[in-house]
Protein backbone atom coordinates (compact mmCIF):
# COMPACT_ATOMS: atom_id res chain seq x y z
CA UNK A 1 0.00 0.00 0.00
CA UNK A 2 2.81 2.44 0.82
CA UNK A 3 3.91 2.27 -2.82
CA UNK A 4 0.59 3.37 -4.22
CA UNK A 5 -1.55 5.51 -2.03
CA UNK A 6 0.60 8.64 -1.57
CA UNK A 7 1.39 8.69 -5.33
CA UNK A 8 -2.20 8.56 -6.57
CA UNK A 9 -3.46 12.00 -5.37
CA UNK A 10 -0.37 13.75 -6.73
CA UNK A 11 -0.62 12.08 -10.16
CA UNK A 12 -4.32 12.94 -10.32
CA UNK A 13 -3.44 16.53 -9.30
CA UNK A 14 -0.84 16.66 -12.11
CA UNK A 15 -3.37 15.45 -14.70
CA UNK A 16 -6.09 17.88 -13.55
CA UNK A 17 -3.60 20.78 -13.47
CA UNK A 18 -2.51 20.02 -17.06
CA UNK A 19 -6.15 19.93 -18.12
CA UNK A 20 -7.12 23.19 -16.33
CA UNK A 21 -4.02 25.00 -17.58
CA UNK A 22 -5.65 25.02 -21.04
CA UNK A 23 -2.54 23.41 -22.49
CA UNK A 24 -4.47 20.44 -23.94
CA UNK A 25 -6.36 22.41 -26.63
CA UNK A 26 -3.11 24.09 -27.68
CA UNK A 27 -1.31 20.72 -27.74
CA UNK A 28 -4.02 19.27 -30.01
CA UNK A 29 -3.74 22.07 -32.58
CA UNK A 30 0.08 22.00 -32.35
CA UNK A 31 0.09 18.25 -33.00
CA UNK A 32 -2.31 18.62 -35.91
CA UNK A 33 0.03 21.21 -37.39
CA UNK A 34 2.88 18.69 -37.27
CA UNK A 35 0.87 15.95 -39.04
CA UNK A 36 -1.31 18.23 -41.19
CA UNK A 37 -0.24 16.54 -44.46
CA UNK A 38 -1.61 13.16 -43.29
CA UNK A 39 -5.19 12.19 -44.11
CA UNK A 40 -7.23 12.26 -40.88
CA UNK A 41 -4.61 14.53 -39.29
CA UNK A 42 -6.90 15.57 -36.40
CA UNK A 43 -7.63 11.92 -35.49
CA UNK A 44 -3.89 11.15 -35.49
CA UNK A 45 -3.22 14.24 -33.33
CA UNK A 46 -6.03 13.21 -30.93
CA UNK A 47 -4.44 9.75 -30.48
CA UNK A 48 -1.05 11.28 -29.64
CA UNK A 49 -2.76 13.66 -27.19
CA UNK A 50 -4.43 10.65 -25.51
CA UNK A 51 -0.93 9.22 -24.92
CA UNK A 52 0.46 12.51 -23.60
CA UNK A 53 -2.44 13.04 -21.21
CA UNK A 54 -2.10 9.55 -19.67
CA UNK A 55 -1.65 10.97 -16.13
CA UNK A 56 -5.15 12.45 -16.27
CA UNK A 57 -6.54 9.17 -17.61
CA UNK A 58 -6.63 7.65 -14.15
CA UNK A 59 -10.38 7.53 -14.42
CA UNK A 60 -11.88 6.66 -17.78
CA UNK A 61 -14.77 9.11 -17.60
CA UNK A 62 -12.64 12.15 -16.80
CA UNK A 63 -10.18 11.40 -19.57
CA UNK A 64 -12.78 10.71 -22.30
CA UNK A 65 -14.92 13.69 -21.30
CA UNK A 66 -11.86 16.01 -21.31
CA UNK A 67 -10.79 14.91 -24.81
CA UNK A 68 -14.39 15.14 -26.06
CA UNK A 69 -14.71 18.72 -24.79
CA UNK A 70 -11.31 19.68 -26.25
CA UNK A 71 -11.39 17.84 -29.56
CA UNK A 72 -14.90 17.02 -30.76
CA UNK A 73 -16.10 20.56 -31.53
CA UNK A 74 -12.83 21.22 -33.45
CA UNK A 75 -13.13 17.96 -35.43
CA UNK A 76 -16.78 18.59 -36.32
CA UNK A 77 -15.99 22.21 -37.28
CA UNK A 78 -13.32 20.88 -39.68
CA UNK A 79 -15.98 18.71 -41.37
CA UNK A 80 -15.06 15.32 -39.88
CA UNK A 81 -17.82 12.70 -39.86
CA UNK A 82 -19.55 12.41 -36.49
CA UNK A 83 -19.05 8.65 -35.99
CA UNK A 84 -15.37 8.84 -36.99
CA UNK A 85 -14.76 11.76 -34.62
CA UNK A 86 -16.50 10.38 -31.55
CA UNK A 87 -14.94 6.90 -32.04
CA UNK A 88 -11.51 8.52 -32.20
CA UNK A 89 -12.16 10.50 -28.97
CA UNK A 90 -13.41 7.43 -27.06
CA UNK A 91 -10.34 5.44 -28.18
CA UNK A 92 -7.86 8.22 -27.35
CA UNK A 93 -9.44 8.72 -23.92
CA UNK A 94 -9.15 5.05 -22.96
CA UNK A 95 -5.63 4.69 -24.42
CA UNK A 96 -4.04 6.59 -21.54
CA UNK A 97 -5.37 4.13 -18.93
CA UNK A 98 -2.84 1.45 -19.83
CA UNK A 99 0.11 3.81 -20.33
CA UNK A 100 2.40 5.08 -17.57
CA UNK A 101 1.95 6.92 -15.30
CA UNK A 102 -1.74 5.92 -15.40
CA UNK A 103 -2.78 5.04 -11.85
CA UNK A 104 -4.25 1.65 -12.82
CA UNK A 105 -0.66 0.42 -13.28
CA UNK A 106 0.14 1.25 -9.64
CA UNK A 107 -2.76 -0.93 -8.48
CA UNK A 108 -1.79 -3.79 -10.82
CA UNK A 109 1.84 -3.63 -9.65
CA UNK A 110 0.72 -3.85 -6.03
CA UNK A 111 -1.64 -6.77 -6.71
CA UNK A 112 0.94 -8.67 -8.76
CA UNK A 113 3.67 -7.93 -6.18
CA UNK A 114 5.98 -6.53 -8.87
CA UNK A 115 7.93 -3.28 -8.57
CA UNK A 116 6.42 -0.36 -10.47
CA UNK A 117 9.28 0.14 -13.00
CA UNK A 118 8.81 -3.17 -14.87
CA UNK A 119 5.01 -2.75 -14.87
CA UNK A 120 5.34 0.77 -16.29
CA UNK A 121 7.49 -0.33 -19.22
CA UNK A 122 5.54 -3.57 -19.83
CA UNK A 123 2.58 -1.70 -21.35
CA UNK A 124 4.67 0.62 -23.56
CA UNK A 125 5.12 -1.73 -26.54
CA UNK A 126 1.47 -2.99 -26.58
CA UNK A 127 0.20 0.57 -25.91
CA UNK A 128 2.20 2.16 -28.71
CA UNK A 129 1.34 -0.73 -31.05
CA UNK A 130 -2.34 -0.09 -30.30
CA UNK A 131 -1.94 3.65 -30.92
CA UNK A 132 -0.09 2.96 -34.18
CA UNK A 133 -2.81 0.59 -35.42
CA UNK A 134 -5.48 3.16 -34.50
CA UNK A 135 -3.61 5.76 -36.58
CA UNK A 136 -3.23 3.34 -39.51
CA UNK A 137 -7.00 2.78 -39.42
CA UNK A 138 -7.74 6.55 -39.30
CA UNK A 139 -5.41 7.29 -42.22
CA UNK A 140 -6.69 4.32 -44.29
CA UNK A 141 -10.32 5.29 -43.66
CA UNK A 142 -9.63 8.91 -44.66
CA UNK A 143 -7.87 7.72 -47.85
CA UNK A 144 -10.70 5.34 -48.82
CA UNK A 145 -13.45 7.87 -48.05
CA UNK A 146 -12.06 11.45 -48.06
CA UNK A 147 -15.46 12.85 -46.96
CA UNK A 148 -14.95 11.13 -43.56
CA UNK A 149 -11.99 13.35 -42.68
CA UNK A 150 -11.48 16.35 -44.97
CA UNK A 151 -7.87 17.50 -45.32
CA UNK A 152 -6.85 20.86 -43.88
CA UNK A 153 -6.70 23.57 -46.54
CA UNK A 154 -3.01 24.00 -47.37
CA UNK A 155 -1.75 27.36 -46.17
CA UNK A 156 1.14 28.45 -48.40
CA UNK A 157 2.09 31.21 -45.97
CA UNK A 158 2.73 28.76 -43.11
CA UNK A 159 6.40 27.86 -43.09
CA UNK A 160 7.67 24.61 -41.59
CA UNK A 161 9.71 26.61 -39.07
CA UNK A 162 6.59 28.44 -37.81
CA UNK A 163 4.66 25.16 -37.46
CA UNK A 164 7.52 23.56 -35.53
CA UNK A 165 7.86 26.60 -33.28
CA UNK A 166 4.11 26.62 -32.52
CA UNK A 167 4.04 22.85 -31.85
CA UNK A 168 7.21 23.05 -29.75
CA UNK A 169 5.78 25.87 -27.63
CA UNK A 170 2.60 23.94 -26.83
CA UNK A 171 4.20 20.50 -26.37
CA UNK A 172 7.61 21.11 -24.79
CA UNK A 173 6.68 21.59 -21.12
CA UNK A 174 3.95 18.91 -20.75
CA UNK A 175 6.07 16.32 -22.60
CA UNK A 176 9.16 17.22 -20.57
CA UNK A 177 7.19 16.88 -17.33
CA UNK A 178 5.74 13.46 -18.23
CA UNK A 179 9.12 12.15 -19.45
CA UNK A 180 10.77 13.34 -16.24
CA UNK A 181 8.13 11.69 -14.00
CA UNK A 182 8.31 8.41 -15.94
CA UNK A 183 12.07 8.39 -16.40
CA UNK A 184 12.78 8.94 -12.70
CA UNK A 185 10.48 6.05 -11.67
CA UNK A 186 11.64 3.62 -14.38
CA UNK A 187 15.31 4.50 -13.90
CA UNK A 188 15.02 4.02 -10.14
CA UNK A 189 16.30 7.58 -9.56
CA UNK A 190 13.27 8.46 -7.44
CA UNK A 191 10.49 6.57 -5.67
CA UNK A 192 6.99 6.72 -7.20
CA UNK A 193 5.97 9.12 -4.41
CA UNK A 194 8.87 11.50 -5.10
CA UNK A 195 8.24 11.43 -8.87
CA UNK A 196 4.51 12.03 -8.37
CA UNK A 197 5.33 15.04 -6.14
CA UNK A 198 7.54 16.48 -8.89
CA UNK A 199 4.69 15.85 -11.35
CA UNK A 200 2.21 17.75 -9.15
CA UNK A 201 4.67 20.66 -8.76
CA UNK A 202 5.27 20.63 -12.54
CA UNK A 203 1.52 20.80 -13.18
CA UNK A 204 1.32 23.87 -10.91
CA UNK A 205 4.30 25.44 -12.67
CA UNK A 206 2.67 24.99 -16.11
CA UNK A 207 -0.56 26.54 -14.74
CA UNK A 208 1.36 29.54 -13.39
CA UNK A 209 3.33 30.30 -16.58
CA UNK A 210 0.09 30.12 -18.56
CA UNK A 211 -1.53 32.61 -16.18
CA UNK A 212 -3.99 30.04 -14.82
CA UNK A 213 -2.63 29.85 -11.25
CA UNK A 214 -5.49 32.07 -10.07
CA UNK A 215 -7.55 31.42 -6.99
CA UNK A 216 -10.52 30.22 -9.07
CA UNK A 217 -8.53 27.73 -11.16
CA UNK A 218 -6.56 26.41 -8.17
CA UNK A 219 -9.83 25.91 -6.31
CA UNK A 220 -11.17 23.87 -9.26
CA UNK A 221 -8.00 21.74 -9.41
CA UNK A 222 -8.04 21.04 -5.66
CA UNK A 223 -11.78 20.22 -5.60
CA UNK A 224 -11.53 17.91 -8.67
CA UNK A 225 -8.47 16.14 -7.21
CA UNK A 226 -10.10 15.78 -3.78
CA UNK A 227 -13.35 14.46 -5.28
CA UNK A 228 -11.55 11.94 -7.49
CA UNK A 229 -9.25 10.75 -4.68
CA UNK A 230 -12.19 10.46 -2.27
CA UNK A 231 -13.97 8.23 -4.76
CA UNK A 232 -10.88 6.06 -5.36
CA UNK A 233 -10.09 5.62 -1.67
CA UNK A 234 -13.72 5.15 -0.64
CA UNK A 235 -13.98 2.27 -3.12
CA UNK A 236 -10.75 0.76 -1.72
CA UNK A 237 -12.08 1.14 1.84
CA UNK A 238 -15.44 -0.40 0.90
CA UNK A 239 -13.65 -3.23 -0.94
CA UNK A 240 -11.58 -3.99 2.17
CA UNK A 241 -14.72 -4.04 4.35
CA UNK A 242 -16.43 -6.30 1.80
CA UNK A 243 -13.44 -8.64 1.51
CA UNK A 244 -13.27 -9.54 5.23
CA UNK A 245 -16.70 -11.22 5.50
CA UNK A 246 -16.36 -12.50 1.91
CA UNK A 247 -13.09 -14.25 2.83
CA UNK A 248 -14.37 -15.33 6.26
CA UNK A 249 -17.37 -17.13 4.75
CA UNK A 250 -15.22 -18.81 2.09
CA UNK A 251 -16.27 -16.74 -0.94
CA UNK A 252 -12.91 -17.02 -2.74
CA UNK A 253 -12.85 -20.81 -2.19
CA UNK A 254 -16.35 -21.10 -3.64
CA UNK A 255 -15.39 -19.16 -6.79
CA UNK A 256 -12.09 -21.03 -7.07
CA UNK A 257 -13.77 -24.45 -6.79
CA UNK A 258 -16.41 -23.41 -9.36
CA UNK A 259 -13.74 -22.27 -11.85
CA UNK A 260 -11.50 -25.28 -11.23
CA UNK A 261 -14.40 -27.66 -11.91
CA UNK A 262 -14.81 -26.24 -15.43
CA UNK A 263 -13.68 -28.80 -18.04
CA UNK A 264 -10.89 -26.57 -19.44
CA UNK A 265 -7.09 -26.66 -19.60
CA UNK A 266 -4.76 -23.81 -18.56
CA UNK A 267 -5.43 -21.85 -21.76
CA UNK A 268 -9.19 -22.35 -21.38
CA UNK A 269 -8.99 -21.08 -17.80
CA UNK A 270 -7.00 -18.01 -18.90
CA UNK A 271 -9.58 -17.14 -21.57
CA UNK A 272 -12.47 -17.76 -19.11
CA UNK A 273 -10.99 -15.34 -16.56
CA UNK A 274 -10.13 -12.71 -19.20
CA UNK A 275 -13.70 -13.05 -20.55
CA UNK A 276 -15.09 -12.55 -17.04
CA UNK A 277 -12.97 -9.40 -16.53
CA UNK A 278 -14.04 -8.16 -20.00
CA UNK A 279 -17.76 -8.52 -19.18
CA UNK A 280 -17.34 -6.90 -15.74
CA UNK A 281 -15.60 -3.94 -17.41
CA UNK A 282 -18.90 -3.10 -19.16
CA UNK A 283 -20.57 -2.25 -15.87
CA UNK A 284 -17.86 -1.46 -13.34
CA UNK A 285 -14.87 0.90 -13.33
CA UNK A 286 -11.40 -0.66 -13.21
CA UNK A 287 -10.89 0.36 -9.56
CA UNK A 288 -13.65 -1.96 -8.32
CA UNK A 289 -12.39 -4.76 -10.57
CA UNK A 290 -8.77 -4.46 -9.39
CA UNK A 291 -9.54 -4.18 -5.68
CA UNK A 292 -12.51 -6.59 -5.38
CA UNK A 293 -12.47 -9.08 -8.26
CA UNK A 294 -8.78 -9.55 -9.10
CA UNK A 295 -7.66 -10.61 -5.58
CA UNK A 296 -10.11 -13.53 -5.92
CA UNK A 297 -9.05 -14.49 -9.46
CA UNK A 298 -5.29 -13.98 -9.22
CA UNK A 299 -4.50 -17.11 -7.13
CA UNK A 300 -6.13 -19.20 -9.89
CA UNK A 301 -4.20 -17.33 -12.61
CA UNK A 302 -0.91 -17.76 -10.73
CA UNK A 303 -1.50 -21.53 -10.49
CA UNK A 304 -1.68 -21.84 -14.30
CA UNK A 305 1.52 -23.04 -15.96
CA UNK A 306 2.73 -20.57 -18.59
CA UNK A 307 6.46 -20.29 -17.78
CA UNK A 308 7.41 -22.26 -20.89
CA UNK A 309 5.19 -20.17 -23.18
CA UNK A 310 6.43 -16.87 -21.69
CA UNK A 311 10.03 -18.10 -21.56
CA UNK A 312 11.01 -16.72 -18.18
CA UNK A 313 10.43 -16.87 -14.45
CA UNK A 314 7.12 -16.47 -12.60
CA UNK A 315 7.81 -12.70 -12.50
CA UNK A 316 7.65 -12.52 -16.30
CA UNK A 317 4.44 -14.56 -16.31
CA UNK A 318 2.93 -12.10 -13.77
CA UNK A 319 3.95 -9.15 -15.98
CA UNK A 320 2.47 -10.84 -19.06
CA UNK A 321 -0.80 -11.49 -17.19
CA UNK A 322 -0.91 -7.89 -15.88
CA UNK A 323 -0.61 -6.49 -19.42
CA UNK A 324 -3.42 -8.76 -20.64
CA UNK A 325 -5.68 -7.70 -17.77
CA UNK A 326 -4.96 -4.00 -18.49
CA UNK A 327 -5.67 -4.41 -22.23
CA UNK A 328 -8.84 -6.45 -21.67
CA UNK A 329 -10.20 -3.86 -19.22
CA UNK A 330 -9.40 -1.11 -21.67
CA UNK A 331 -11.18 -2.99 -24.48
CA UNK A 332 -14.31 -3.53 -22.37
CA UNK A 333 -14.63 0.21 -21.69
CA UNK A 334 -14.98 0.76 -25.46
CA UNK A 335 -17.20 -2.16 -26.45
CA UNK A 336 -20.84 -1.42 -27.41
CA UNK A 337 -23.50 -1.44 -26.11
CA UNK A 338 -22.39 -1.07 -22.47
CA UNK A 339 -18.77 0.17 -22.60
CA UNK A 340 -19.07 3.20 -20.41
CA UNK A 341 -16.40 5.36 -22.07
CA UNK A 342 -18.96 5.53 -24.91
CA UNK A 343 -21.51 7.14 -22.61
CA UNK A 344 -18.95 9.66 -21.33
CA UNK A 345 -18.00 10.52 -24.94
CA UNK A 346 -21.67 10.95 -25.86
CA UNK A 347 -22.37 12.99 -22.70
CA UNK A 348 -19.56 15.46 -23.42
CA UNK A 349 -20.26 15.61 -27.19
CA UNK A 350 -22.28 18.34 -28.95
CA UNK A 351 -26.04 17.51 -29.16
CA UNK A 352 -25.95 16.44 -32.83
CA UNK A 353 -23.72 13.43 -32.00
CA UNK A 354 -25.97 10.42 -31.27
CA UNK A 355 -25.25 7.22 -29.35
CA UNK A 356 -25.59 5.33 -32.67
CA UNK A 357 -22.75 7.49 -34.07
CA UNK A 358 -20.64 6.49 -31.06
CA UNK A 359 -21.31 2.76 -31.54
CA UNK A 360 -20.54 2.97 -35.27
CA UNK A 361 -17.35 4.90 -34.60
CA UNK A 362 -15.84 2.52 -32.05
CA UNK A 363 -16.78 -0.83 -33.64
CA UNK A 364 -13.66 -1.06 -35.92
CA UNK A 365 -11.44 0.21 -33.07
CA UNK A 366 -12.64 -2.58 -30.75
CA UNK A 367 -11.50 -5.09 -33.40
CA UNK A 368 -8.04 -3.43 -33.31
CA UNK A 369 -8.06 -3.79 -29.50
CA UNK A 370 -8.92 -7.49 -29.72
CA UNK A 371 -6.13 -7.97 -32.28
CA UNK A 372 -3.55 -6.42 -29.90
CA UNK A 373 -4.77 -8.56 -26.96
CA UNK A 374 -4.37 -11.63 -29.20
CA UNK A 375 -0.86 -10.56 -30.22
CA UNK A 376 0.22 -10.11 -26.58
CA UNK A 377 -1.18 -13.55 -25.68
CA UNK A 378 0.55 -15.20 -28.66
CA UNK A 379 3.82 -13.25 -28.38
CA UNK A 380 4.60 -12.63 -24.67
CA UNK A 381 7.83 -10.79 -25.61
CA UNK A 382 5.67 -7.78 -26.56
CA UNK A 383 4.95 -7.42 -22.83
CA UNK A 384 8.15 -8.81 -21.28
CA UNK A 385 10.97 -7.50 -23.50
CA UNK A 386 11.29 -4.00 -21.96
CA UNK A 387 10.82 -5.22 -18.33
CA UNK A 388 13.55 -7.81 -18.97
CA UNK A 389 16.01 -4.96 -19.66
CA UNK A 390 15.25 -3.45 -16.22
CA UNK A 391 15.05 -6.70 -14.24
CA UNK A 392 18.25 -8.15 -15.74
Amino acid sequence: GSLIFPSVPMLIFMGVALEKSGVAQEMLLGLQGLVRRLPGSMAVAMTVLGILLAPSAGLVGASVATLALIGLPTMLAQGYRRSYSVGCVAAAGTLGIILPPGIMLFFLADLMQISIGPIFVSTLVPGFLLALLFMVYYIARALVDPATAPRLPSDRNLRARDILRKAGRSLALPVLLIVFVLGSIIGGIATPVQSAAVGAAGGLFIMSIRGRATRGYLHEVIITTATTCSMVFFIILAASVFSYPFNYFGGPDLIKSFLLELPVDDWGMLFTILGLIFVLGFFVDWIEITVIVLPVLLPILFDLEFTEHVGGTKTYVAIWLAVQIALVLQSSFMTPPFGFSLFFAKGAAPPEVTLADTYRGVAPLVLVQVLVVGLVIAYPRLATWLPSLIID
